[in-house]
């Protein structure tokens, strides 16, 4: 697209794991289209986010919490938020309120001055104004890394004008890379297959949520309703029986919470096929990850 005076970029969200990041993904954009959980690595893949501000096309990218971990899938959701960090024109580096200013330090480490970030001090409204005030005294100490220091407070939006305000104003002089009417560039495939997972992270405890996975086998789209067939895949054989439920009740809850997110979206009747299928120890297959898109 040809456009004058406009800028566009890629934004990179990251932080510790549950700090907020999909949240605030689906709060700037004012549509949920990234899984939220309050369960840790919720997320393993990148996703994005497309939001027009003024003139600028701001390519929010959604990234798996930075962690430290030794299994295969592990590593992948930390390379994938290392590799979002080096493809981006600017890092939002989210610090929950409450955390030790440590796990900023450890960012800087990794970031190493490479790409110019900004630190949204998140979930400001569960602390007084005076601890407020105390946490950012600390990263004003840092403030010769950072661009910007900007609290938020995502349920009540109340920073969000000033946060785009900002990181609009760091972004490169650039054409809009994508329509300015999308909403994002991931597949709706990839969206519906996340609302599936972050079901089975709200209904199902334990470990089970963490070995799970799901592909989307199909969609059919015929009229006024979205027909769509997927598996859920498990690690163990004692996690089917769980994931099903005595008569099917917790498949059914899986079901009809993924179908609520799907319908809202989409804006239409969705059918919801859910096959639960025992893949012994998919996380640690090369193979199966790099058949689900896990690894090139």
């Amino acid at each position: 697209m040809t456009q004058t005076n406009t800028k566009a970029g890629f934004v990179a969200l990251i932080g510790r794991p549950n700090a907020g990041k999909s949240t605030l993904l689906n709060s700037l954009l004012g549509e949920k289209i990234a899984m939220v959980s309050q369960k840790a690595n919720a997320t393993r893949k990148r996703s994005n986010a497309i939001v027009m501000h003024g003139k600028a096309q701001i390519i929010f990218v959604d990234t798996p919490g930075l962690h430290e971990r030794e299994k295969l899938l592990n590593k992948f959701m930390l390379e994938e938020a290392m590799r979002a960090m080096g493809d981006a024109d600017l890092i939002l580096y989210l610090a929950p309120v409450t955390d030790s200013i440590e796990n900023y330090e450890r960012f800087l480490a990794l970031n190493d001055g490479k790409v110019k970030h900004i630190v949204a001090l998140t979930k400001v409204d569960q602390v007084s104004q005076e601890k407020l005030l105390k946490k950012i005294s600390l990263y004003n100490h840092l403030s010769d890394h950072f661009e910007a220091l900007i609290p938020v407070a995502i349920p009540k939006k109340l920073s969000h004008t000033h946060l785009l305000d900002v990181v609009a104003s760091l972004l490169p002089n650039s054409p809009y890379l994508y329509d300015p009417d999308d909403l994002t560039s991931e597949l709706v495939r990839d969206i519906y297959a996340g609302f599936i997972q972050e079901a089975i992270f709200a209904k199902v405890s334990d470990e089970v949520p963490y070995e799970s996975d799901v592909l989307i086998e199909k969609i059919i789209e015929e009229g006024k309703v979205d027909k769509i067939f997927a598996k859920i895949i498990l690690q163990k054989e004692s996690q089917k029986p769980i994931v099903i439920g005595k008569g099917g009740e917790s498949i059914k809850r899986i079901g009809k919470y993924a179908r609520a997110k799907i319908e809202e979206l989409s804006e239409k009747q969705c059918f919801l096929d859910l096959e639960v299928v025992v893949k012994k120890n998919w996380s640690k297959d090369k193979e199966y990850l790099k058949e689900a898109g896990y690894t090139q």
